[in-house]
């Protein structure tokens, strides 16, 4: 059955991704309000991920990691977010935008920690054989073909 894609979409009217968050606990709990929006998914990109977050005060975008072979650029689209990298926090406001090198070690995230929600635009490529390192936690990933494989730093799996 081939499932006909959108010429286009209101974006914050597509549908959010059905499952909030891919981490495992106690991890996944942390994401509570953080909505993704898969937007490449709705036309059937396969080379790149796009997604449309909205953080609500409070939240975060992800755990600070870095990936290993993705390549990462976001783009704020409305309200504000604190960049936290290794070099420390970076305010990001409306307009502005970021992008992460692949292979640089260099760990990041988003944190809402203003009073309203704020919107993003998150683009990815989707290179086989991604691992990503989380430095503040207790956790590894690797992308395998059947998704995103969650270990602790010392190899064992989380149930």
């Amino acid at each position: 059955m081939n499932t006909k894609m959108p010429i286009a979409v209101l974006a914050l009217e597509a549908a959010p991704r059905a499952k909030p968050s891919n981490y495992p606990e106690p991890f996944k709990s942390m994401m509570t309000g953080r909505v993704k929006r898969p937007l490449g998914d709705l036309f059937g990109l396969s080379n790149f991920g796009v997604n449309l977050t909205t953080v609500p005060a409070g939240a975060l975008s992800a755990l600070r990691h870095a990936h290993s072979k993705q390549d990462e650029f976001v783009y704020i689209v409305s309200g504000t977010l604190t960049l936290h990298t290794d070099e420390g926090a970076t305010q990001l406001s409306t307009g502005m935008c970021a992008g992460f090198k692949a292979g640089k070690g260099n760990a990041h995230h988003l944190v809402n920690e203003g009073s309203e929600p704020a919107v993003y635009l998150e683009v990815g490529d989707r290179t086989p054989g991604d691992s990503v390192a989380y430095p503040d936690d207790d956790l590894v990933a690797k992308l395998a073909a059947s998704g995103w494989v969650f270990e602790h730093k010392d190899g064992t799996p989380y149930a």
